[in-house]
């Protein structure tokens, strides 16, 4: 991997930031500021938890799809209405100023890292870098302005821009022909088995896995490890890593 790797290109929550985190901070946050009596800010995450089961996975076989790729306001909110339609309120005015709470809150705990600005300070100097990253636009855009991030990246590539995400072949050609590279000269780094890793390997890239216990979304509940799993049968990555700074040996640096 070593030799051939000529570019790299970054997934962006929790790979190279805290996202899951920032996101369990921004509800706990939410709950606090609008109190629910009768429902604990743990209690509520829960309920959203299993609204977020019910409602995200199915998302983009809805409506609501094409307006959430531009703008995350409209199904976040509709997250937070069924939210609180499982503790038996129906109030549209405090859906919505949950969810713009959260939102703020959320983007408030986002925080990078802690090594991951030396590791792009480091590759950045030998390798061109790009950004790979699934979403709304408005949302994905926020995150990288908050983070300070977008000067180390030749390439931001965000589903909610093109329309279509990881792990579709289409973005991966495009990026890898954006750094005028040969598949096997480009290196994936991501957090995601399924969107990151298994495209990357599968279209002719180098792959490194990013493992972190704090990679659970809220909707795992109580679980607190092992968020994804590899299929048996499915290629193994280059390497995996539990830290970013982990990236640095396998790149002879």
């Amino acid at each position: 991997m070593v030799s051939s790797v000529r570019a790299i290109y970054f997934d962006l929550d929790d790979t190279l930031c805290g996202y899951w985190d920032a996101s369990k901070a921004g509800l706990r946050q939410a709950f606090l500021t609008h109190e629910l009596k009768g429902y604990s800010p743990d209690e509520m995450i829960r309920h959203w938890a299993a609204a977020f089961r019910e409602y995200a996975p199915g998302l983009k076989n809805t409506d609501w799809y094409a307006g959430y790729l531009k703008n995350a306001e409209p199904s976040r909110t509709e997250q937070m209405r069924r939210t609180m339609e499982r503790i038996g309120i129906i109030d549209s005015e405090l859906s919505a100023r949950l969810s713009q709470t959260y939102m703020e809150e959320r983007d408030r705990a986002l925080k990078l890292f802690p090594d991951a600005l030396a590791v792009l300070d480091v590759l950045k100097e030998q390798f061109p870098l790009g950004l790979i990253t699934n979403g709304p636009a408005d949302v994905q855009r926020q995150e990288i302005t908050t983070l300070g991030i977008e000067p180390y990246f030749r390439n931001i590539y965000i589903e909610g821009e093109m329309g279509e995400g990881k792990p579709s072949r289409a973005v991966f050609d495009r990026a890898a022909f954006a750094v005028d590279c040969e598949p096997h000269e480009v290196l994936m780094v991501g957090n995601s088995y399924h969107h990151d890793v298994q495209p990357a390997l599968e279209y002719g890239w180098h792959a490194v896995w990013v493992r972190r216990d704090s990679d659970v979304p809220p909707s795992s509940g109580d679980k607190i490890s092992d968020p994804e799993q590899k299929p048996t049968e499915a290629p193994d990555p280059d390497a995996v890593i539990g830290e970013l700074s982990e990236l640095l040996p396998l790149l002879g640096m």
